[in-house]
């Protein structure tokens, strides 16, 4: 591949339960001005991961997240059956509705290369579709010499279907990794000339970005312990050529100051810091509860077409 474009890299999805009631938020925030009779006066974004779904509304008109939701869900998968006892997600008429799928079961193709009808097989070099997943095609949002590259990534077909029976044309399904990107991109001084290193954290998860002129670098690790996020910090780091000793790194995702990760990380990388929301959006007083660098990637689906 050309040196100017970006580097490919993959990534693992897996399955089914039913919700005879809805499941009871772990956090739940709601605008008062939230008027859900009238859904085409908002966007409906969620995140879903084995575990959990994240949910966020926002108001088009003043651009302003307007609900938060963090919900228990088995898996991708189940989320049509979550639809079925939730009054937001089983509800149509939204304006646009973007459903972002956590895991490592995609991978990054420069633009110029992607042909419509090939998703399968541009995925099939890193990851093995199951009977009952696609292959689907996402297109980075802000498109550029530096970052015109498409996100080829597994769903599962049901999925899918559900998500065009319910909203049609207005929903649509990319990776999370997609949507953390679209973020990026999308901030003050995203014409970066200084190559960084970015960080997310979730469920098990450690999503790296080096970003600087041209998108270089884009891959998700599992992880279960503060050593395992160390690891490929240093790993993609000294791959990358950045220096821990110099170099920023910045860090959203669920950790605290004081949270093992973040002290060992800091033992590690000299200048770690947390980054903070997606800018040029605005966030109801009820989310402020919710720690400025959680949730980056849930509310980088603004910027998401």
């Amino acid at each position: 591949m050309p040196a100017d474009n970006c580097p490919l890299y993959l990534y693992p999805v897996s399955a089914t339960s039913t919700f005879s009631a809805p499941p009871t938020a772990t956090v739940s925030l709601r605008d008062d001005t939230f008027d859900p009779t009238n859904p085409a006066a908002y966007h409906l974004y969620a995140l879903a991961s084995t575990g959990r779904l994240r949910l966020a509304v926002l108001e088009v008109v003043r651009q302003k997240f307007v609900v938060f939701e963090d919900l228990p869900l088995a898996h991708p998968a189940d989320l049509p059956e979550l639809a079925r006892t939730h009054d937001l997600l089983g509800h149509p008429g939204w304006t646009r509705v973007r459903i972002a799928l956590a895991g490592r079961a995609f991978t990054l193709l420069p633009a110029p290369l992607f042909r419509p009808g090939d998703e399968a097989l541009y995925l099939a070099p890193h990851y093995a579709l199951a009977p009952t997943e696609e292959a689907l095609a996402y297109p980075l949002p802000l498109a550029a010499p530096a970052t015109d590259v498409v996100s080829l990534f597994a769903a599962n077909q049901a999925l899918t279907s559900w998500l065009d029976a319910t909203y049609g044309p207005a929903g649509r399904l990319l990776p999370s990794s997609a949507a953390l990107l679209a973020g990026l991109l999308n901030q003050p001084g995203s014409a970066i000339t200084t190559r960084q290193l970015y960080l997310s954290l979730a469920d098990q998860e450690l999503t790296a970005v080096v970003l600087g002129p041209q998108l270089e670098f884009c891959n998700v690790f599992a992880i279960s312990t503060a050593e395992d996020v160390v690891y490929f910090t240093i790993l993609v780091m000294q791959e990358l050529g950045l220096n821990p000793d110099q170099d920023a790194v910045t860090v959203w995702g669920e950790l605290t100051a004081d949270s093992p990760i973040f002290t060992l990380l800091g033992t590690y990388v000299r200048q770690v810091r947390f980054g903070a929301r997606p800018f040029g959006l605005q966030y109801s007083y009820r989310l402020n509860e919710l720690a400025d660098y959680r949730h980056f990637d849930l509310f980088s689906l603004a910027f998401c077409q």
